[in-house]
């Protein structure tokens, strides 16, 4: 009797497994789609590349705190803090991050660096291309992971603003 029950057992997924066969594959069109992430989709929670961020005046929020490497449990963040000076502001507090190095060759993107961080400076961005065959290409600074100073959006640009900043 086991020997029949092994058999109908056996023919069950296998017919499961041929009709499987038969149906469409579902892909993602990854890499031909349109736009900046060219057709990936991603959940809301998903953790990708780190982003330095900055404050509503373009400084950088970082105030070198050391909590986000001290909360780090694979020891991957690496920051070297300088003062602030009044001819040049970096941050908008005393201190600010000289040097923000994540080596990702370490990084097991558990996103306790965010939640260490209390100026919500760092953050998981979408980036998910970081596959590379040489492993200093890994190791991320200060200039890769800051974003870049965005204008406000309701700002109005007049002729005089444009030619100012072109001279």
């Amino acid at each position: 009797m086991s020997i029949v029950k092994n058999i109908a057992g056996i023919a069950k997924g296998m017919s499961i497994t041929f009709k499987e066969m038969l149906q469409p594959s579902e892909v993602e069109n990854y890499p031909d789609g349109a736009g900046p992430m060219r057709g990936a989709i991603f959940q809301e929670r998903f953790r990708g590349k780190h982003q330095l961020q900055r404050d509503e005046n373009g400084l950088e929020k970082c105030v070198a705190c050391f909590l986000c490497a001290a909360a780090c449990p694979s020891n991957c963040i690496y920051i070297e803090a300088a003062e602030n000076t009044e001819e040049k502001r970096i941050s908008s507090a005393e201190r600010y991050a000289k040097v923000y190095n994540i080596d990702y060759n370490r990084c097991i993107f558990c996103g306790y660096c965010v939640e260490a961080c209390p100026t919500d400076a760092i953050t998981h961005g979408h980036g998910f291309e970081l596959a590379s065959l040489n492993a200093t290409n890994l190791v991320m600074r200060k200039e890769d992971l800051l974003v870049g100073i965005q204008t406000l959006p309701n700002a109005v640009n007049s002729s005089k603003d444009r030619a100012e900043s072109l001279a």
